[in-house]
């Protein structure tokens, strides 16, 4: 249709974009897993930056000469940045619409990300859970899973959001 934006395209001006982002508390279900999209490829830059700007100068994740001589072999991504990406590529799915995330809980990484891998990440709702004290609001806990370009899992965390009712009860 003419003067349209097209569907499942974000837009500026008088289009908005069809994309649903969040869920509202009645929107989730325990059981339901969100496969989060896109994926992201971690560079060299990405893990230098992220570096930087947390102040973190251990060696493994910038020297080459020092990560070559280590039990990896090469650089490996520092940790925090995987589990931010992964925190981010959730949020259009389960804290698009969140009051705040109200804890991180068994955050682990069983194995490395080396740059030039891709991150792809789901997360499984383990619990939804009404607030007995504010009925306009609950929370949701899910379990948020990383996996790299071979299936291999990288990363994963539980975490606690508090989202609004879309209706309250």
């Amino acid at each position: 249709m003419p003067g349209r934006a097209p569907p499942f395209i974000a837009s500026t001006g008088k289009y908005a974009a069809r994309v649903q982002f969040g869920r509202y508390f009645e929107e989730f279900e325990v059981g339901a897993v969100y496969r989060h999209w896109p994926g992201k490829t971690v560079t060299e830059s990405d893990d230098h930056l992220f570096c930087l700007i947390t102040m973190n100068h251990h060696p493994l994740h910038l020297n080459d000469v020092y990560a070559k001589q280590s039990q990896q072999g090469r650089n490996v991504v520092v940790g925090p940045l995987v589990y931010s990406l992964a925190l981010g590529m959730s949020v259009s799915d389960v804290s698009g619409k969140a009051i705040a995330n109200l804890a991180t809980e068994e955050l682990s990484h069983p194995a490395p990300v080396f740059h030039g891998d891709t991150l792809f990440c789901e997360s499984e709702v383990l619990e939804v859970k009404e607030s007995k004290s504010k009925p306009d609001r609950g929370t949701v806990r899910v379990h948020t899973r990383v996996l790299n370009q071979d299936g291999v899992l990288v990363a994963e965390f539980k975490r606690l959001v508090l989202v609004p009712r879309k209706q309250p009860a």
